[in-house]
């Protein structure tokens, strides 16, 4: 049987991508930044997952604001990344499972979410720089990766009690596909940044750290926050961490945190990394 062996969270900021592409992750800017990363790259080198899901939000690539679902899973054997407009470098392909994506998908509608199913799916910086700082660059990439995108752009926007329930789902989804593979889960984005208006470059460090905390100990209490309780501390882009909480739900009620990581700012942004690993 499938079974998911970890969770991680990562934020997925455009700018990654050119400090991979530019080689700085070693410079000052960067370093302390990247270095958060190492515990993770050991821990995916130990536990070899076979397949990670990629929880993240699209930028316009394949959605744009007259058309966002709420929540859409690729369903392809393949996802192609290409040029978004941020100029960074096109990476090579991805690839995927569609026997397992469908599987996914077919429990998760039956479970009451109505998925959007792409058979073909671009796939951006959101999806491709969390992939970058977890795995490195690759021709051949090693692992096998399906994106599952939530509508965290175009109102109105889950909530993110809806988004742990997803993850609820997606733990009966996986864990009753009868193949085995171990399965990883990450929940990108945020943490904390806005891009316009008045509050553009705000970061809210209290916040970010209490969220981290209650994400590990106390998601209940994540989920209860309002949609528009979460924008007003952490920015309007800062609601993308909602999409941690289906990597949280799907690990179960209780969780062992192996690592944890804050810096800020990056990009304007407050950035968090965790791993996780469920206590079933």
């Amino acid at each position: 049987m499938a079974k998911i062996i970890g969770g991680i969270t990562t934020s997925h900021i455009p700018a990654v991508g050119n400090a991979i592409s530019d080689g700085l992750t070693q410079e000052h800017y960067w370093k302390r930044f990247f270095d958060g990363y190492q515990p993770v790259h050991e821990w995916l080198e130990e536990k070899k997952p076979d397949l990670i899901i990629v929880v993240y939000n699209d930028h316009g690539l394949n959605f744009f604001l007259d058309k966002v679902p709420t929540f859409a899973i690729g369903c392809a054997d393949a996802y192609q990344n290409a040029d978004e407009g941020w100029g960074l470098k096109p990476t090579a392909p991805f690839d995927g499972d569609a026997e397992f994506s469908w599987h996914v998908a077919e429990s998760l509608i039956n479970q009451e979410f109505d998925m959007c199913t792409c058979q073909e799916m671009l796939v951006d910086h959101g999806f491709v720089n969390p992939m970058r700082v977890l795995f490195g660059d690759h021709e051949v990439w090693p692992i096998k990766a399906i994106p599952l995108a939530v509508n965290t752009v175009q109102h109105p926007l889950p909530s993110a009690r809806r988004c742990y329930k997803l993850g609820q789902a997606l733990k009966v989804a996986i864990e009753s596909y009868p193949e085995d593979m171990k399965v990883a889960i990450a929940g990108t984005g945020g943490m904390s940044h806005q891009l316009q208006g008045e509050r553009a470059g705000m970061i809210n460090v209290d916040y970010d750290l209490e969220t981290i905390e209650s994400i590990i100990n106390d998601p209940d209490s994540f989920a209860d926050q309002s949609t528009s309780h979460i924008i007003e501390q952490a920015g309007t882009e800062g609601i993308e961490t909602i999409m941690w909480m289906v990597m949280r739900g799907a690990l179960g009620e209780k969780v062992t945190c192996l690592h944890k990581h804050y810096h800020a700012p990056i990009s304007n942004t407050g950035a968090g990394v965790l791993l996780l690993e469920s206590d079933a």
